[in-house]
């Protein structure tokens, strides 16, 4: 076989589409071609993938070979597709036998010697393979990131252990998740205050029904005191919303575990002097 298509994830925001990863291989003088809105780090990854590759005691093609990194309109950028683009290699020139990968996706970076290294912001795109009900194959760094989800990712440390387990001579192992346990709470509680029984008042309606609310007084009055405890009165967050937050804390480049605080509500209080920008978090 001398085409081949593998699955991906790209990372958008707090969304992850899905990219398709097409490798053609064809007679021609040796050159490895990558196309589809690349940025600088995906057009280097062809140089890694083709270390990782004969460092994994594989063979790398010397023909002609094209990568087309579908959607064409949507900017790729990182290293989070050296694993998928190796795999469709391997798959391409017939290294790994006559493999169906509709069923898989694969994400991870990869270094000089085959090594797989973890990649920023993976939870969106664990989240969106497990709705999608494909096995996602990732970093081990990952892992604890994954294992948040409900899903079919494993794991894997060298790019040998990835073939070797689409040849089915080796199960890479599961990222296994956890029932959702609440931990103790950090935040303030309510019953601290003391007082402030209008404000109290205010602030259990908006709890209550889910409303918005201004607080507006000079310095020192409580109004930072009394928001920040408002989460101490508002229900457990669900698992979705739950995911949701833990979304915006992956991408954001925050380390996430099974020993992260679900149930708890986060709480932000920017400076008032913060500009726009800093604000919204761009």
């Amino acid at each position: 076989m001398s085409l081949a298509t593998i699955y991906s994830r790209a990372r958008v925001g707090v969304s992850s589409p899905l990219v398709t990863v097409e490798t053609h291989i064809s007679n021609g003088l040796p050159s490895l071609n990558i196309v589809g809105l690349p940025e600088a780090a995906v057009r280097e990854s062809k140089d890694r993938v083709r270390s990782a590759i004969i460092n994994s005691h594989f063979e790398f093609p010397t023909r002609r070979v094209t990568i087309n990194l579908a959607p064409a309109d949507l900017p790729k950028e990182g290293g989070r597709y050296d694993l998928a683009i190796a795999i469709s290699v391997l798959v391409a020139s017939g290294q790994l036998g006559d493999l169906h990968l509709r069923d898989t996706e694969f994400i991870g970076e990869l270094a000089l010697s085959g090594d797989i290294r973890g990649v920023p912001g993976l939870l969106p795109s664990a989240i969106a393979c497990q709705q999608a009900n494909r096995q996602l194959i990732l970093p081990e760094d990952n892992q604890q990131e994954a294992a948040l989800v409900e899903g079919n990712a494993v794991f894997a440390k060298h790019l040998t252990q990835v073939t070797a387990h689409l040849l089915k001579q080796a199960a890479l192992p599961a990222c296994v998740s956890k029932p959702i346990e609440p931990l103790p709470l950090d935040h303030k509680d309510m019953r601290d205050v003391k007082g402030q029984y209008q404000a109290r008042r205010a602030l259990e309606v908006a709890a209550a029904g889910g409303h918005n609310l201004l607080f507006i007084g000079p310095a020192g009055t409580g109004k930072t005191m009394l928001a920040s405890r408002l989460p101490s009165i508002m229900p457990a967050m669900t698992e979705a919303e739950a995911l949701a937050v833990a979304s915006v804390q992956s991408v954001a480049g925050r380390k996430m575990g099974l020993d992260w605080h679900w149930s708890e509500r986060p709480f932000r209080s920017p400076h008032h002097s913060c500009s726009a920008a800093a604000l919204v978090g761009v």
